[in-house]
């Protein structure tokens, strides 16, 4: 049975450059409250209207594709990771392939929302693919447009000042040699699933408020009646169209999860945390790298941080990561790579390569 490889790689972020202090324009921060509590120094903002989550997806998929050495043509599935679509529905993986050009093979494409571990989820499922002989080039991309739906008001910048725009992408292919995946680790638990969520609109009607401490008023219809509208008035005057995290549980969970899922993916190869010669944490938190770091005892050298230009990319983070780390000069043939992430749902996973 064959490997699957990391045959090409690209990422792309828009121009536009925000920095902390200009963000305090719009809510009340400074550079230092962000910093202290993130890491995160400027994050990339897209061009409303004319860039999405699937054009900059496009953008980083072709670096990929010539990287990889192939031709648009020849790739023969697209997986597509991302919280926020270009649309409620299609999904981005059809407007990537339209916007590659490459509609007439008529390949599938396949969307996942696993949130900031949709790329390694992705990666795993495009293992399983390469395995099986069913594809010879997969394109999985990562790609995030958040600033068209943040809260840029101080009640919601404990979310809004994390996140920036990206994406990053990867040709996967069979692998000629030793090279390639070793292994891969999916988890989740349901269990405090609004703790970080994106709740409304969508089809809940309220049921997740039994979900909350606090039962939250949406302005919906009486139960007994038709459902006849999407988004209330309420909705929209309360601000329950923004995203929510409770972060002192989220980094509560993620420094506990990020560990063990790296060690069960080394303990099914026979390694040690010492042997992983580059870490690709998702880029959530340089406080949680950080933590996470020193529970592996990795020095710095071991590990990829770039959340401080980007902020918290999500699906996209460790493709452009990875992708800024090989550019660099800091993965060499040979190399055991580590990815891993944790993120809404809750989920969690991890991902060994030899490179």
């Amino acid at each position: 049975m064959p490997k699957a490889k990391i045959a090409g790689i690209g990422f792309y972020v828009p121009e536009k450059e925000v920095k902390n202090a200009d963000l305090s324009q719009y809510m009340e921060t400074s550079d230092e409250w962000i910093k202290e509590r993130t890491g995160i120094e400027a994050r990339r903002f897209a061009v409303k209207h004319k860039e999405t989550t699937s054009t900059m997806g496009a953008k980083a998929a072709e670096i990929a594709i010539q990287r990889a050495g192939i031709n648009k043509e020849d790739v023969d599935f697209i997986i597509f990771a991302t919280l926020s679509p270009d649309y409620y529905f299609p999904g981005c993986g059809v407007l990537l392939q339209r916007e590659l050009g490459i509609t007439k093979t008529e390949i599938g494409a396949l969307d996942i929302r696993n949130q900031c571990t949709g790329f390694v989820y992705g990666l795993s499922i495009a293992d399983q693919f390469i395995k099986s002989g069913m594809y010879k080039n997969i394109l999985l991309v990562g790609a995030e447009m958040h600033s068209m739906g943040l809260d840029f008001s101080t009640t919601g910048r404990n979310v809004t000042v994390i996140f920036g725009d990206g994406a990053g992408a990867v040709v996967i292919q069979p692998s000629e040699d030793e090279s390639g995946i070793l292994t891969t680790k999916l988890h989740s638990d349901g269990s405090y699933a609004e703790k970080l969520s994106f709740m409304s609109p969508g089809s809940h009607g309220g049921y997740h408020s039994e979900h909350l401490e606090e039962k939250v008023d949406y302005g919906w219809p009486d139960k007994d009646q038709p459902a006849e509208i999407f988004v209330t008035e309420k909705m929209m005057k309360d601000g329950h169209f923004y995203p929510y995290m409770e972060g002192p549980f989220v980094f509560k969970l993620a420094v506990q999860k990020f560990p063990q899922v790296i060690k069960e993916a080394l303990d099914e190869v026979n390694m040690q945390a010492s042997d992983i010669n580059l870490l690709v944490p998702h880029q959530a938190n340089l406080r949680i790298s950080q933590f996470v770091q020193k529970r592996l005892g990795l020095s710095d050298d071991q590990v990829v941080n770039n959340i401080q230009k980007y902020g918290n990319t999500t699906a996209a983070s460790i493709p452009i990561a990875l992708c800024e780390a090989w550019e660099n000069g800091r993965v060499k043939k040979g190399d055991l790579v580590c990815l891993a992430a944790f993120g809404s749902g809750f989920t969690w996973g991890s991902a060994l390569i030899k490179w």
